[in-house]
């Protein structure tokens, strides 16, 4: 790792440390996420080898941030794995942020076209993941790298990345921090598709547009009570199925609220995607490839992406 300048600790994920450096030869800025490997472990762990063959197969797309190299490094006895990443100034969550304040000023919205743009290109991201058989099961803003200056936006973080099959396995009800994990995840169901991400995508999309998160709980309980408020309290017409989820119960019965009052200052198209992205029954939810093509893009010079 002599090839490079770390010149900032940056963040700390599930699995090691990143960085910020820079290529001693080239000048070349990059993000240096560091994995340690234990010295009883036989090889590589498997999430890692799991992120890195998933990172080399999506790279493919400018929406999914670049995986530019993998070093294995020893030394004083310890195991060392660098994933060596293209850099980005910062994340979703630091720039919705940044619009809450600026030299004191609480501004009074997030610019309705950067909205767009970004939501956009994260379908792109998504939809691209999708359609290589990948569910990315960890989206949130902290986990969307952002160019300021070009305006674009990157999927990251596939540490919770997995590939999916048809038919459908079950998988682990673990996925997803807490305030983007979708309903049919906190009661239980293992067995899930491209809806969980969509789901995230509604969240996302709607913290965009209120500058802060749609459904904040502090506990799985707390979050799917903080759902059937805002949305009404699920039942078997709405999503077929529900009540045989395995944490299911009687929960007390809300009607939904108007998404629209509740974000005011999004269009009725705009509405009209959210909707369709944070619909309860995952069958029904709306695709990343569907929302591209949805009128809430109409105005928007697709060309660009």
């Amino acid at each position: 790792m002599e090839k490079y300048d770390k010149l900032e600790k940056v963040g700390e994920g599930t699995y090691g440390k990143v960085y910020k450096a820079q290529d001693k030869t080239t000048g070349q800025l990059v993000a240096l996420k560091k994995t340690r490997l234990e010295m009883d472990e036989e090889g590589i762990p498997p999430t890692t080898l799991r992120e890195i063959s998933l990172l080399q197969m999506l790279s493919q797309s400018i929406y999914v941030v670049r995986l530019l190299r993998v070093e294995h490094v020893e030394k004083n006895g310890k195991r060392l794995l660098y994933l060596v990443f293209e850099y980005l100034d910062t994340d979703l969550k630091k720039y919705i942020d940044s619009y809450k304040r600026a030299e004191g000023q609480i501004l009074s919205r997030f610019p309705s076209r950067v909205i767009q743009s970004f939501l956009y290109q994260l379908c792109k991201g998504v939809d691209h993941c999708h359609s290589h058989g990948v569910l990315h099961r960890d989206l949130k803003p902290q986990n969307l790298l952002v160019d300021k200056e070009k305006g674009i936006l990157k999927v990251a973080d596939l540490g919770l990345g997995r590939a999916f099959t048809i038919p459908l396995k079950s998988y682990t009800h673990e996925i997803v921090t807490l305030w983007y994990r979708a309903p049919e995840v906190l009661l239980g169901s293992t067995h899930y598709s491209i809806g969980v991400d969509m789901w995230s995508v509604g969240c996302i999309f709607a913290e965009m547009v209120r500058r802060q998160p749609l459904f904040a709980g502090d506990s799985e309980l707390q979050q799917l009570l903080h759902i059937f408020r805002f949305l009404g309290t699920p039942d078997e017409e709405k999503w077929p199925g529900v009540s045989s989820l395995r944490d299911w119960h009687d929960y007390p019965q809300w009607k939904p609220q108007s998404m629209a009052n509740a974000l005011p200052l999004l269009e009725p198209e705009g509405i009209d995607l959210l909707s369709k992205m944070l619909e309860y029954n995952p069958s029904n939810r709306i695709s990343a490839k569907e929302a591209m093509e949805h009128p809430y893009f109409d105005n928007l010079d697709k060309s660009q992406f």
